[in-house]
């Protein structure tokens, strides 16, 4: 690349970052949700040739074009919450493209709909969304902090699944990058790849640049609870309880339970809910369903959506809204999540042995289930890659945060979960064992060469996508031949199967 001039050698280094440029350090550390993966002078991975931070359409063609040239490989991130660290890890040769500045948000009343740049949060879009209506919301995640470039490629969970469905689900639109540096939108990508961006991993097609997302009517006041207790057997026949009724409620009713250990002797049990609507049509719907719980009015907090938003993500209510443009990650230590998605009940015999199982993890350790039914059970599995619906009462996210540092110290919070999941594997889905791509586990299975098959990619694409990950494969081959976007669980050419 030529400089003609010392302003546009000036706007070139503005947005690339080497190893010798003051900003490289922490730019490697910011918005990295899991410190495990932070010491980039493991021999396992390369340090990046270039961060580059671009700011315009332009350089991120130029980004692509330059790389494909210069054989190295790309590495995506938006937020940086990628579980295993694929936004910002590499094997081989590469550089990070860095979507921080590509984060502009254009809200339109009169559609209701609103196009965000993939580098936003999604604490950003509840934001704007907020500033501009007190009736509309968006049904994506609890974390603020995550990039909407990695969860809507991903399928998006949230507390109004039930009522909307996923975040991929109220995709409109979207603008691609390909790798040959060109820019798609719907119409010019085509159906099967528009398809393929909405819950099957954005990064192994192109550098998605923009989402046109639907949003959505949400009550001027909605209502939130939390009720916690200790476990134990009146307790265990509670969530027995839950997972029996939780996907049959009202589509307007959210409660998730979290089974956490509090300290060396203590396993609590949390129902945390998002009703829409008021507390006068939540109790009697609770006294009907759900009698066991017990949950009066004053257990309850009414609030606008937004005020919801920080209510689940551990603010308070008086927070002023601007703490959601904080791209910083709270909470930020070492991790290791599994996931795992339930057709029936587990039974009380299993949670006794979970909660024996707590206590015996050393640091914090949880399990998250998070109801379904609803608009779930409305949508067929085939209509986006995201596969788990119609049939599933919950899904399970398993984690485990520790705050020593080393390997040691690593593998022995990695055996724990470990064990936990391997515990799990009677009482959840089979044929396939099924995962979710944004809770992303690379004890599934890799890939370790560029044209990895098929086949052996099945070992974890089944479990993400079920029968889906074979037409993933076929979108792939045709807009990737070269398989350029490609990352240790990215999707592979539909060859030699």
């Amino acid at each position: 690349m030529s400089l003609h001039s010392s302003s546009e050698y000036v706007k070139i280094f503005k947005f690339v970052h080497s190893p010798t440029s003051p900003s490289y350090p922490n730019l490697l550390q910011s918005a990295q949700q899991n410190p495990r993966w932070l010491n980039l002078n493991s021999t396992s991975f390369k340090k990046p040739r270039f961060v580059i931070t671009p700011y315009t359409t332009s350089e991120v063609q130029a980004a692509i074009i330059c790389s494909r040239e210069h054989g190295l490989q790309i590495r995506i991130k938006s937020g940086g919450h990628d579980y295993e660290g694929l936004s910002y890890l590499c094997k081989s040769p590469f550089i990070i493209l860095d979507l921080i500045n590509i984060r502009s948000i254009a809200v339109d009343l009169e559609e209701e709909n609103a196009w965000v740049q993939s580098g936003a949060t999604l604490g950003e879009l509840y934001y704007s969304i907020a500033q501009e209506s007190k009736v509309l919301g968006f049904p994506g995640g609890l974390c603020p902090s995550v990039g909407v470039g990695g969860h809507f490629s991903g399928g998006g969970i949230g507390t109004m699944v039930r009522k909307y469905g996923l975040a991929a689900d109220n995709v409109l639109d979207a603008y691609i990058i390909d790798a040959k540096g060109t820019i798609l939108d719907r119409k010019s990508m085509g159906e099967n790849l528009f398809w393929a961006i909405r819950g099957g991993g954005g990064a192994s097609f192109g550098v998605i640049i923009a989402w046109k997302v639907k949003l959505v009517r949400v009550p001027s006041l909605v209502t939130v609870f939390t009720l916690h207790t200790n476990l134990d057997k009146k307790t265990s026949k509670l969530v027995q309880k839950w997972q029996s009724i939780a996907s049959k409620q009202p589509e307007e009713l959210f409660i998730r339970t979290i089974i956490q250990k509090v300290n060396n002797e203590t396993v609590v049990v949390l129902f945390n809910s998002l009703f829409l609507g008021p507390v006068n049509k939540l109790i009697p719907l609770m006294s009907k369903s759900f009698p066991e719980l017990d949950l009066r009015a004053q257990d309850c907090i009414s609030m606008s959506w937004i005020e919801s938003v920080l209510y689940f993500t551990g603010f308070k209510k008086e927070d002023p809204l601007e703490v959601l443009l904080d791209r910083t990650v709270q909470y930020k230590s070492n991790f290791k999540a599994k996931s795992d998605f339930v057709r029936k009940p587990i039974p009380e015999s299993a949670l006794e042995e979970i909660q024996k199982r707590l206590l015996e993890e050393e640091e914090l350790a949880m399990l998250i289930m998070e109801p379904f039914g609803g608009k779930m059970d409305l949508i067929q599995e085939t209509k986006l890659p995201f596969p788990h619906r119609k049939g599933y009462l919950f899904n399970i996210q398993y984690l485990v945060k520790w705050s020593g540092e080393g390997e040691t110290e690593a593998k022995k919070h990695l055996k724990w979960i470990n064990g936990v999941y391997k515990y799990m594997k009677p009482y959840v889905s089979s044929s396939p064992r099924a995962a979710y791509i944004n809770y992303r586990d690379l004890d599934l299975g890799i890939n370790e060469e560029q044209n990895t098959s098929y086949s052996q990619a099945m070992l974890w694409g089944r479990k993400y996508f079920k029968g889906n990950f074979k037409r993933l494969a076929r979108v792939k081959t045709r807009v990737d031949p070269g398989n350029f976007f490609r990352s240790e669980q990215s999707i592979p050419l539909f060859l030699h199967c």
